[in-house]
């Protein structure tokens, strides 16, 4: 569950492109003021889902509370639209910590990328040719070799995107375990995945790299023509959500799965 939020001193405003997002921050920053939001305690994002990841991004590793607020198109990550009274939600909210996942990607010319994926690291084919993957946990092969279009491992908080998407379980908020999913798997034909415990080094190698080229994709950063890619969840950077405590993030999850 949720803890609730020490109150904060201060809080700041960013927002997506949209004119709606635009609208709401002149709206909202006309009613609280503007502050830096690098110097702010807490910082509410204005958008949907995509601009609430990129604030994470933008925010991982410092700490940083973000709230977020629902002005575009999917909320799942937001709480809903209200310019009243908003110290008092900021106050009152239950906070939510989440460990991202760390990909390590080597590609077949020897290089090696790390980037932090808040909810998926997917490997993907490039061209006309299903990928072939082996899948190693924790130092076993799992599975030799994975004929599809790709796999994805996923947090709980980006279990209800891409890997939903693709088929994959729901996962609640402190179940302590990843989300693993084929994507238009053909061989094993009957494979639908597995989930996995958060605690896991999972390793996925290409095979026949040389014809069927594979790219990793962690939330925004994608690697292409790799060889090798190693993701576990990184326990150093802790990220910090706020919701109001009646539609918080475990609860969505939770309303998710009977919809």
């Amino acid at each position: 569950m949720g803890q609730r939020s020490a109150k904060l001193k201060s809080f700041a405003f960013v927002a997506s492109p949209t004119e709606e997002a635009q609208t709401a921050l002149a709206r909202l920053q006309s009613v609280y003021g503007t502050h830096n939001p690098d110097e702010a305690d807490i910082v509410v994002a204005l958008g949907g889902d995509g601009f609430m990841l990129e604030t994470l991004h933008r925010y991982l590793g410092s700490f940083k509370p973000i709230f977020g607020m629902n002005c575009g198109t999917v909320g799942f990550l937001m709480n809903r639209y209200d310019e009243n009274d908003l110290p008092a939600r900021l106050a009152a909210a239950h906070r939510e910590r989440l460990h991202p996942l760390l990909m390590t990607a080597r590609t077949v010319g020897g290089e090696t990328q790390r980037a932090h994926a808040i909810n998926e690291v997917s490997l993907l084919r490039e061209k006309r040719q299903a990928a072939k993957i082996g899948i190693r946990i924790d130092n076993v092969v799992r599975l030799p070799e994975l004929i599809c279009d790709g796999v994805l491992i996923s947090t709980p908080a980006g279990s209800t995107a891409y890997n939903l998407s693709a088929h994959g379980p729901i996962l609640p908020l402190g179940s302590g375990v990843l989300a693993l999913t084929p994507i238009s798997a053909f061989r094993p034909r009957r494979w639908r995945g597995a989930i996995v415990p958060h605690s896991a080094k999972v390793v996925f190698e290409a095979h026949e790299w040389e014809k069927r080229p594979v790219s990793a994709v962690a939330d925004f950063t994608e690697v292409r023509n790799i060889a090798e890619v190693r993701v576990q969840e990184d326990h150093k950077i802790t990220l910090h959500l706020l919701f109001d405590p009646e539609h918080n993030l475990e609860e969505r999850i939770l309303a998710e799965q009977f919809e």
